[in-house]
């Protein structure tokens, strides 16, 4: 996938859940998906509640999310051209 850029910015094509998002590069996950929009990444286990990023400082963990088939914590991970994202159900 090219990178593109607007503005002078440098952007991502990434998907998330089979579909296309464009998002800034040198930012962590949870960072340029807020900035697409999306707050939800996974629901709870328990109570199958909507959950997203919260402490954006890798404490609490409701940020977790499947990038490229493994689970990273969405705030601490940094972005990259042509990740396929899959929100934990």
């Amino acid at each position: 996938m090219a990178n593109v850029s607007v503005k002078g910015r440098t952007l991502y094509r990434i998907k998330l859940d089979g579909s296309d998002l464009q998002v800034p590069a040198g930012t962590s996950l949870a960072a340029a998906l807020m900035a697409a929009g999306i707050r939800q990444l996974r629901h709870s286990p328990r109570a199958a509640g909507p959950r997203g990023a919260f402490c954006m400082m890798g404490i609490c963990q409701e940020c977790l999310i499947s990038a490229n088939g493994a689970i990273v914590q969405a705030c601490l991970t940094p972005t990259a051209d042509g990740m396929v994202l899959e929100r934990l159900r």
